[in-house]
């Protein structure tokens, strides 16, 4: 009897506890799911003692878990700083994320934001779902929310960067990135990114400074490696661009594209021996037809035509734009009879690109510079990069200046 009664006292006193507390003065009807889960618990408490089946060990560890334990443990947890009512909502909102329906789950998460604004795990959630979604801008907002509620969550300031680069407004995730990696320069994600950004918006020398930093903290990279090679080559420092490319071969020995890249620039100082062993190991990856092309030409110069017949041939199998390139090429007048050219090319017979728009524009810069360059002496050319390079420099220079004095 004592048992009973001590019973429903303390699960009388909780009930209110939750049900002022919790549900009157938070305005949180969340907290309605504890109060029926106790309700169900003391409504057995007294059909147990209706029908006289206290004593059943099930019905009493049922009842005590329901109408007792929960509810203290939801105390106990709320008095730690857990907020119960959110985690149960996010909880609900992930099942009905996996349920496929996120319009129910956004309504649980706006309800939870509502009553609890400083909910960093809400705000987080919402913005994936927003972004799943292809909400981007509301996405950016919630993402945004977490940021200020968390000045030190720089996963979220580089996902912000991401959508922000997504939405072309560069000049903004350049900055957020900027300090990303000032307080975290380790981040090699948030490197690759102002990396590809700067990049693509010309600013070459910057893209080096972040990528050589970047090493500092991952010197087994070969990326980082690789990259500065293709920002080097853009300046037209192809010695320094060379040793980068070399290193990140030296890392991982199935760099095909970097090969590529050190056969084009031995091409450059007239290094026909040099060049021909790296297109040999670019023949794989997504320049495998392009480096059939150099070794036909290699072997055009070398005076080995059967050889320069059989590359010239699987370069134009494995891509149909070789075709109309071979045609054009005087090199290969001479053994043309024995050249693959067909009349009609399929479509689908040119190669699909793969490569990322900094390596593309790398690529075809050295193409570009190779043909202006293929008449001049290797000390002609070596004195028309240094001419290049001073010229650049006092540009910039110049426009920093110009910048100075107007600001």
């Amino acid at each position: 009897m004592i048992e009973k009664i001590l019973f429903n006292l303390i699960a009388f006193s909780l009930f209110t506890n939750i049900f002022i507390l919790k549900l009157i003065k938070k305005n949180d009807t969340t907290y309605l799911i504890v109060l029926v889960t106790e309700a169900i618990g003391i409504a057995i408490n007294f059909i147990s003692i209706l029908f006289g089946i206290w004593n059943g060990i099930v019905i009493r560890v049922i009842m005590y878990l329901l109408a007792i334990i929960i509810p203290i443990l939801v105390i106990a947890l709320e008095k730690k700083g857990i907020n119960v009512s959110n985690n149960l909502n996010i909880l609900i909102s992930k099942t009905f994320i996996l349920l496929n329906n996120t319009k129910k789950a956004k309504e649980y998460l706006i309800n939870s934001i509502t009553i609890y604004p400083n909910s960093v795990k809400t705000h987080k959630l919402l913005a994936e779902i927003y972004e799943k979604e292809g909400g981007i801008r509301k996405a950016i907002d919630e993402y945004n929310k977490v940021i200020e509620l968390d000045k030190n969550d720089y996963n979220t300031q580089y996902k912000v960067s991401y959508l922000l680069n997504d939405l072309k407004r560069k000049d903004e995730a350049v900055e957020i990135l900027n300090n990303v990696l000032n307080n975290k320069p380790e981040y090699l994600e948030a490197t690759n990114l102002l990396g590809e950004i700067l990049c693509e918006q010309q600013k070459y020398k910057e893209a080096a400074s972040v990528y050589a930093s970047a090493i500092r903290y991952n010197p087994n990279n070969y990326e980082l490696y690789y990259n500065l090679g293709l920002v080097y080559t853009m300046l037209n420092d192809f010695q320094s661009a060379k040793e980068y490319y070399d290193k990140a071969a030296e890392i991982n020995h199935e760099l095909h594209n970097g090969y590529y890249c050190l056969g084009k620039i031995s091409l450059l100082y007239r290094d026909i021996e040099l060049a021909e062993e790296y297109f040999a190991k670019a023949l794989m990856g997504e320049l495998e037809a392009d480096a059939y092309y150099e070794l036909a030409k290699i072997y055009m110069i070398k005076n080995e035509r059967d050889k320069a017949i059989t590359f010239v041939n699987k370069a134009i199998e494995l891509d149909g734009k070789y075709i109309e390139i071979v045609k054009n090429e005087p090199m290969f007048l001479i053994i043309k009879q024995y050249i693959n050219l067909p009349i009609n090319v399929l479509e689908e017979t040119n190669k699909e690109n793969k490569l990322d728009v900094k390596e593309e524009t790398a690529i075809n810069h050295l193409n570009n510079v190779y043909e202006l360059t293929k008449s001049l002496s290797v000390n002609e050319i070596k004195r028309s990069f240094k001419e290049k390079q001073q010229t650049q420099e006092q540009k910039k220079e110049v426009d920093t200046n110009d910048k100075q004095q107007y600001l």
